[in-house]
């Protein structure tokens, strides 16, 4: 038996410049997947963590389908030849409507306000109902310790509940995380916070 999900979408960085530690992660994120017949679905991007994952799925012989907005389409921008599939859409909102679409599953590793977004999307529509898929975070370099702190302080000061937490899986490095995934189960509980049970 294979790995459970077939396409997962990756939320991660475009920026330029980084420590070499998230370059180092995105590369063997993308040989993990590859390896497991896992499709990537991402943001189109061609620089940064998009561009290093992307490219290190399809340098081991895996499959990617990027998804871009119009205005966000540049060549400078999105890695506009050599993916198995790439979709211009209207707009930002589509874009992630689109990719959660063509999505088992869900990783977030380290990027900004963009990633941020995405990330808390997929959680915000699991958290009432729109979506049972799984979301896992990577927290390389400890990217993500204080994201995580803030999460289990809403929980502690009772803004979210015991199976919001249960939402997602963490963990630093990409073996592990896939490990996670693979073995993850869907709170079954989750429509208690919209029926305000106790």
């Amino acid at each position: 038996m294979g790995f459970p999900y077939r396409s997962i979408c990756v939320f991660c960085g475009s920026a330029d410049g980084l420590n070499q530690v998230y370059y180092d992660a995105a590369m063997e994120m993308g040989k993990h997947l590859a390896s497991n017949e896992i499709r990537l679905v991402y943001g189109a991007g061609r620089t940064g963590l998009m561009g290093v994952l992307a490219q290190s799925v399809l340098e081991n012989g895996g499959e990617v389908i990027g998804v871009a907005p119009k205005g966000l389409d540049s060549p400078q921008l999105i890695q506009s030849s050599g993916l198995t599939s790439l979709e211009i859409v209207e707009d930002i909102q589509v874009r992630k409507a689109r990719m959660i679409e063509l999505s088992d599953a869900f990783i977030s590793m380290p990027g900004g306000y963009g990633t941020a977004d995405e990330l808390f999307e997929v959680l915000t529509w699991s958290q009432i109902g729109l979506l049972r898929k799984p979301m896992a975070i990577l927290n390389t370099n400890g990217y993500f310790d204080s994201l995580l702190a803030w999460i289990n302080r809403a929980f502690s000061d009772s803004f979210i509940y015991d199976e919001h937490l249960q939402l997602f899986v963490s963990d630093s490095h990409p073996a592990g995380l896939l490990t996670k995934l693979e073995n993850y189960q869907f709170p079954e509980n989750i429509g208690r916070w919209l029926e305000r049970e106790e």
